[in-house]
């Protein structure tokens, strides 16, 4: 099994590893938004120490793991996107999503991050690709699609989404894109 790199370039934007001092940028461009976290499977953050304990955990990520979440930035001006990654279930099997400020979405910069996991997954020996949406986040399942992966199926009552009105388990869209093993 390989280790990712810590940055990878894609024609428009950098991805690279977190560090501590990405904390306020984070907390400010999108992880603090209440729209931007609506559909996400992690709690909006309150506090710039919400965002220091989700450093501290992609830190760990990293350590335990070949490769972890990456911060998404755009390669012309530096600004700061968003976020993708590869979070592992086992060494064979991780989950990957996206996460965009209201300021970058709709340009195609998720897809785009998207694909850089998809060409990683496989380089750091995944061969099972998964990601998850909400029925009614249209834009993210487009994203998926134009991704390649394979839609499994509605899972009932299976993800709690933390920052939608009602704290219980709602439906979720399953997807998965395989790959052979090396």
């Amino acid at each position: 099994m390989h280790r990712a790199p810590d940055v990878i370039e894609t024609p428009r934007l950098r991805l690279r590893r977190p560090v501590a001092a990405d904390a306020e940028a984070i907390f400010a461009r999108y992880a603090s938004d209440q729209e931007v976290t609506r559909y996400m499977s992690w709690p909006r953050h309150r506090t710039v120490e919400d965002t220091r304990a989700f450093l501290a955990f992609s830190e760990e990520e990293w350590g335990h793991w070949p490769a972890g979440p990456y911060l998404i930035e755009s390669r012309e001006t530096g600004e700061l996107l968003g976020s993708t990654g590869l979070g592992f279930k086992t060494n064979q099997r991780a989950e990957t999503g996206y996460v965009l400020a209201r300021d970058a979405w709709g340009r195609g910069f998720a897809t785009e991050a998207l694909r850089a996991m998809i060409v990683l997954a496989p380089l750091v020996g995944v061969t099972r690709l998964v990601a998850f949406c909400h029925p009614a986040h249209d834009a993210s399942r487009r994203v998926l699609d134009k991704g390649g992966f394979d839609h499994l199926g509605l899972l009932r009552d299976h993800l709690v989404f933390p920052n939608l009105p009602a704290d219980a388990a709602c439906d979720v869209l399953s997807f998965e894109l395989r790959f052979p093993a090396s």
